[in-house]
């Protein structure tokens, strides 16, 4: 089309560059994301001590307690991911960020008044089930965005995600100290409430039910061929093993670097440090990826992470700390709008959701056992051996991406083909 938009088949139709509706509804979503993040990080730097205030007393079993929470979510999420994202594609991207936000405020509220270890996992089992506001997010965005501009919209929404990561565990470390660790998780529940009303009021979308058989159906398998494809899930497994494998461990290494009594306010000052360096790369990251190739930026962005993750096993003061949580911000920054906007420009409008729904499978099942197996490396190793562990499956997966992962032919090409 000569206007500056692409025919995505039925299920969207985006606005040329510049229109209000898409803009509208992409500002929106990144508010909402940015309050659901910070009620979602809230709690990590305390999580271990939670878990200790619950009854889990040895140390070992802190660490195995607290990977197993994150686990269980993990799981759920992969398991449900799918099926979310399909119901997106037959009744709308909208609707699913409402449920991942109202049910995530209903099951962070019910947190905080977890009178053991195993409700709190069963909570967790059921967070995983009902939310995953950032794929919900993802996809609604994707869909109402230009292709020209996905790099760009999928950047700024992740920045969104990052600087929730920056302010959530900073006010949530704060709040547990000050009031104790259940209030937060009852602010949280508050914030993710005030995103899904956000999303309800001001987000736009003109969904349309494809017909059977209608649209472009050009899905991953076909955007990247079966070897490539596989090749890209394995990346999104592999960068979120690496990411979560510290979770559990990095709050009990800072309190034995520090010695400090505010320990979970000063694990999440160093974890929001890192939130707010890998916002101030995404945006930008995103751009570049729209003028060299996002394939390109996800492979460096990886790799730089590794430079940074593995010196975690010999830092000595939490100067050191900050200054290499920085350095992994400003890689980890680029990759998830550079993985997002690789698919986004991909793969058709009608599969959106099951895109982005197959890749939140390969992401929640790394989230799920990374914090499992960093929390028995740390067990039986100490709290340092596993962040030289988490640098190696960055390397592998930078190079997995590069070797094998290549679009055979995005829908963009395409479309100009048909022409």
């Amino acid at each position: 089309m000569g206007d500056g938009t692409f025919d995505t088949g039925p299920a969207c139709t985006p606005e040329p560059v510049g229109g209000p509706r898409w803009q509208r509804t992409l500002y929106a979503c990144w508010v909402a994301q940015f309050l659901s993040i910070i009620g979602f990080s809230f709690v990590m730097p305390f999580m271990p001590f939670f878990v200790r205030s619950l009854g889990v007393t040895t140390e070992a079993r802190v660490a195995i307690w607290s990977g197993l929470l994150v686990t269980a979510s993990g799981l759920m999420g992969a398991l449900f991911a799918p099926i979310w994202g399909g119901l997106a594609d037959r009744y709308g991207r909208k609707m699913m960020v409402e449920r991942a936000m109202f049910g995530g405020a209903a099951i962070m509220s019910l947190m905080g008044f977890a009178a053991n270890v195993h409700q709190l996992l069963v909570l967790r089992l059921l967070q995983g089930a009902l939310t995953g506001t950032i794929v919900a997010s993802t996809t609604l965005v994707a869909a109402i965005t230009p292709l020209q501009r996905m790099g760009f919209s999928l950047g700024l929404l992740q920045v969104s995600v990052l600087m929730g990561n920056t302010v959530g565990p900073w006010m949530g470390g704060l709040i547990a100290d000050q009031w104790g660790y259940r209030v937060p998780f009852w602010v949280a529940g508050g914030l993710l409430f005030l995103g899904g009303l956000v999303v309800l009021a001001a987000a736009y979308e003109d969904f349309q039910r494809p017909e059977p058989g209608s649209g472009a159906n050009h899905g991953l398998q076909r955007a990247f061929g079966g070897r490539g494809m596989m090749a890209l899930l394995g990346s999104f497994f592999m960068i979120s093993l690496a990411a979560s494998f510290m979770g559990p461990i990095f709050p009990l290494l800072v309190e034995q670097i520090s010695h400090a009594a505010r320990a979970a306010s000063t694990a999440g000052m160093l974890i929001g440090i890192g939130g707010l360096a890998s916002g101030l790369s995404a945006l930008g990251v995103g751009l570049l990826g729209d003028r060299v190739g996002h394939k390109t930026v996800l492979v460096i962005c990886t790799l730089g992470a590794a430079v940074f993750a593995a010196p975690h096993a010999i830092v000595q003061t939490i100067g050191q700390l900050a200054f290499l949580r920085i350095g992994m911000g400003l890689s980890r920054g680029g990759t998830a709008p550079a993985q997002n906007a690789l698919i986004g420009q991909a793969v058709s409008a009608d599969t959106y959701g099951r895109s982005f729904g197959n890749t939140r499978v390969a992401s929640a099942l790394g989230m799920a056992i990374g914090p499992l197996l960093g929390g028995m490396a740390a067990a039986h190793f100490g709290l340092r051996p596993p962040f030289v562990i988490m640098s190696g499956l960055l390397v592998l997966s930078a190079f997995i991406v590069a070797r094998w992962v290549r679009p055979a032919r995005s829908v963009a090409a395409e479309m100009a083909a048909a022409k």
